[in-house]
Formats: C-alpha cells, sequence, structure tokens
C-alpha cells in the first residue's frame, strides 16, 4: 500500500487550523477553506507530525501555477516519509495558488494577481490577496523554516539552484545542506513575496529554480526531493547527516526578476548568450527580431557578470523579462 493512503484527511477553515493540535506519528491531509472571501478556493495542506516534538520545516510549491516540479517534489517526498522516524513537522502546500495551477498560468485567472508579490496579503481582498493572506498567517507563520519550490515556468529558462538570504549565515549554510547544483545569495529581497513575509517574521529561508518549460526535469526532480530530505535531516527533524558539497556556481546579487532586462515591444527573441554564461559589460545579450527578420530591439549587459535568466520561449511582448544579469561570490 502507498505511504500517502495513510494519511488522516480533514476539511477545515483557516481560522481553526492549528498544526499542534494534530496527533504526532501520524500524517494530515487537509483541505483549507478560503471561503466566504475566495469562494471556491481551497489550499491541500499535508500535515507530518513527527513521533516528538521538534522544528517545523513549512514547504510550498505552486506559487506560480506553470511550475510543476515542486508540486511533484512534495507529494512524493510526503508519502515516503514515515512519521515515526520524525522529531518535529512538515507542513506542505503542494499547490499555493489553485487557481492559476489548474489553469497552468503564472497568473490567477480570478484576478491576474501574482502571488509571488501578493504578501502580506488581504483577509477580505480580491481571491489572489486572500490566497496570500491565508498562506501567510495560517502556514509559513508556523515555520522554524520556509522552503519556497519555486521553477522557471513555461517562458523562461533558469538554473537549477537554491536561493538564500546572504545577510543569514544559517540561510546560506541551508542553502549548502539543501545541495543544488548552484547556489544564489541575495542581500536584498523585494516586498511582498513569500520569502519576504518569513524574513518579517524571522523566518530564515530558502527558494529554489529549476529549468521550467512546463516539463518536470528528472534531474530537477530529484534534486528537489533530495534537498526537501536533506533539510530535514539539517533541521534535525529526519536522523542522518548531510554531506555537503560545493556548489558549481556560487552567484550574489539580485535575483528578483522585476529587475531584468525587458522587452519595450513585441518581436522574435534570438539569444546570443547561453545560462550561466559570463558576460562583459556592453556585451550583446540577445535581439527581438520582427516577423520580416529586421531588428527590433537589442539587449545589452549592464555589468559584468553571469546570466542568471534568459527568456526562452521565442514570441515576447513590451514588458517581458529577457535576461537578468547578476554576479558571483568573490
Amino acid at each position: 500500500m502507498n505511504a500517502i493512503s495513510t494519511f488522516i484527511e480533514t476539511r477545515v477553515r483557516t481560522g481553526e487550523f492549528e498544526p499542534s493540535r494534530y496527533a504526532h506519528g501520524q500524517k494530515h491531509s487537509l483541505l483549507l477553506d478560503l471561503s466566504p472571501y475566495a469562494p471556491g478556493v481551497e489550499l491541500a495542506v499535508l500535515l507530518i507530525r513527527g513521533a516528538t516534538e521538534g522544528k517545523t520545516l513549512v514547504v510550498t510549491a505552486g506559487v506560480h501555477g506553470d511550475e510543476f516540479e515542486g508540486v511533484r517534489a512534495i507529494l512524493e517526498v510526503c508519502a515516503d516519509l514515515d512519521p515515526g522516524k520524525m522529531k518535529g513537522t512538515l507542513l506542505a502546500v503542494p499547490v499555493a495558488n489553485p487557481p492559476a495551477f489548474w489553469k497552468g498560468s503564472r497568473t490567477s485567472p480570478l484576478d491576474e494577481g501574482n502571488l509571488a508579490r501578493a504578501f502580506p496579503g488581504l483577509e477580505h481582498g480580491r481571491p489572489t490577496q486572500v490566497i496570500a493572506f491565508h498562506l501567510g498567517q495560517s502556514i509559513i507563520a508556523h515555520a522554524d523554516f520556509y522552503l519556497d519550490l519555486h521553477s522557471a515556468g513555461v517562458k523562461l529558462l533558469m538554473p537549477s539552484m537554491a536561493g538564500y538570504d546572504a545577510n543569514d549565515p544559517s540561510s546560506r549554510e541551508a542553502a549548502l545542506a539543501f545541495g543544488a547544483p548552484v547556489i544564489w545569495g541575495h542581500s536584498n529581497v523585494s516586498a511582498a513575496r513569500t520569502i519576504s513575509f518569513a524574513a518579517s517574521r524571522g523566518i530564515p529561508w530558502l527558494y529554489t529554480e529549476a529549468q521550467g518549460g512546463g516539463r518536470i526535469d528528472a534531474e530537477d526532480l530529484a534534486m528537489f526531493k533530495r534537498g526537501v530530505i536533506n533539510l530535514l535531516c539539517h533541521l534535525d527533524i529526519l536522523p542522518g547527516s548531510v554531506q555537503l558539497r560545493k556548489p558549481l556556481q556560487d552567484l550574489y546579487g539580485d535575483g528578483d526578476l522585476d529587475a531584468s532586462i525587458t522587452a519595450t515591444r513585441r518581436g522574435f527573441l534570438v539569444p546570443a548568450v547561453q545560462l550561466l554564461e559570463s558576460v562583459k559589460p556592453r556585451q550583446e545579450l540577445g535581439r527581438t527580431l520582427d516577423a520580416s527578420g529586421q531588428t527590433a530591439e537589442v539587449f545589452i549587459s549592464p555589468r559584468e557578470g553571469v546570466v542568471g535568466m534568459i527568456h526562452v520561449f521565442p514570441v515576447v511582448d513590451a514588458g517581458d523579462s529577457l535576461f537578468l544579469v547578476t554576479g558571483l561570490v568573490k
């Protein structure tokens, strides 16, 4: 019998959810009803309570509805975990943004909201704001450590990586324990994100990215699953130690796609660089063409650094993020 079948299923209203009230040594499958302010929206929550007290790792995925690696990683890790071997709690939301997830879109079809830019949300706001409010108050706020599993989605390409708080040594230690081939430290994090909400509560955090493309790469899935298990060991929720491996790339700088180089008009994108390629100031990153093959725009690197993101979906529109150049840890 699959271990996932041992979950105890419960429906609960968000204001009534308190993880510590659930039995130790068991798996609990919950549906958090966000009515009446987000009618029809329910958050599936997997709560695994260890045999004894310990730290709580909160993991979310599907904040953007076109990012699927984290969803599957959470489902498979939770299916395999034995709560009898745990000391502490894993609290996971595989699909944080159900309206966007079932549409396969980055933003919500209910209000075009971007959940990754909606925190701390509003209890009585638009649907995306309501989801953000309850994810923050009912889920993330319970964490001793928070992990948000993202990937590049359908249109972008990003490294398989773990991003961390460069101001918090414990966050970097967790990034190394996670075991991604690339780690990326940020000294500043934009407001309204899941991780900025965690930081406002004094909760250390990590987030991930992966190649995306609307498909689940087997190596990225394995990295995510191994990384969650590694964090559980790192936090002493699971027994065992983590064998630290030096990352292949150690990046530092802004990872916010809102700070990337954007298109000002629509066009057909032809990149001139590859992901993680080192570039120099004023080097051409790529250009867009019109339907007759004439150059519409040329995109230039603003600095020396490393290419951390490329818009690989060839058709772009005004405002689309196309390239992000970051630095290296010295």
